[in-house]
């Protein structure tokens, strides 16, 4: 009972995002008007024109629904009857070699991600930016994902021990997909669906190798994208943020000028 009520405070939490981020994403990235007021003291005007501020994230408090509906799923089936059934479909009854390959998918998207921009190849950000980003990630998924599996003490298919829910490997595996979604979804977006293919084979094979029941799997799938997504809103915020206010204190320029033998300055003021 408290593992189903730990985890869906935390789905609550997740979705109820959405109610207080529009306001902080306005308000922090409220635009500069561009209407100018500029004199010369002496000599011929000077113009200057701006680019907009930087463009808003794409993630809202919406973009936390699915996540926060995965997670709360996964603990309504913790402990249930249909993990039972389902595992015996998805786990042979003669398993005696297990596939490995969950241990790399889970890593792949990722590192994948981070090739390509080294590489080149244009992503949201630039390689540095992306791997802040992705530690951010793993910190919020450490987080949530050690706390409540000790907490919970579910144990797994195989009985090797009490930290079955949710599962590490799958939540990882959904995390690293959602970067490489995220940083490509505009240029190369058939890289997002090739993310989330080892994502989703990453959470079979747990279940596959008998150390998950499927309830981990859809909890842990949950917690991974929330966790990038939580990061990126974090990261495009804080740093658009400090960019726009570095633009504001440069609102106020003086600049030399020289016109007909004389030599003065020009006063550039933005309001």
């Amino acid at each position: 009972m408290r593992k189903r009520i730990a985890i869906s405070f935390f789905s609550f939490f997740i979705s109820s995002i959405s109610f207080s981020q529009s306001d902080l994403i306005d308000t922090t990235l409220s635009h500069l008007n561009q209407s100018e007021i500029y004199k010369p003291i002496v000599g011929s005007s000077f113009n200057i024109s701006e680019k907009g501020m930087i463009k808003k994230t794409s993630i809202n408090g919406k973009s936390f629904l699915l996540p926060g509906s995965l997670i709360l799923t996964g603990s309504l089936f913790c402990n249930s009857q249909f993990n039972k059934d389902f595992q015996k479909k998805v786990t042979p009854n003669d398993l005696t070699k297990k596939i490995h390959l969950d241990d790399y998918f889970q890593f792949a998207p990722a590192a994948i991600t981070f090739g390509l921009e080294v590489a080149g190849v244009k992503g949201k950000h630039n390689a540095l930016q992306t791997s802040i980003i992705y530690v951010m990630s793993n910190v919020f998924l450490n987080v949530l994902v050690v706390p409540t599996k000790r907490y919970t003490h579910e144990l797994r298919p195989d009985s090797s021990n009490y930290l079955s829910f949710p599962s590490g490997h799958t939540s990882e595996a959904f995390a690293s997909a959602e970067l490489m979604r995220m940083e490509f979804q505009e240029t190369q977006p058939w890289l997002g669906v090739a993310g989330y293919a080892m994502a989703v084979t990453t959470g079979y094979l747990r279940m596959y190798n008998n150390k998950h029941w499927i309830s981990d799997v859809i909890a842990g799938a949950g917690i991974g994208i929330a966790s990038t997504r939580l990061s990126y809103l974090i990261y495009d915020n804080v740093s658009s943020h400090f960019k726009n206010k570095k633009k504001a204190k440069s609102n106020t320029l003086l600049l030399p000028s020289y016109q007909n033998h004389q030599l003065g300055f020009n006063l550039v003021k933005r309001f």
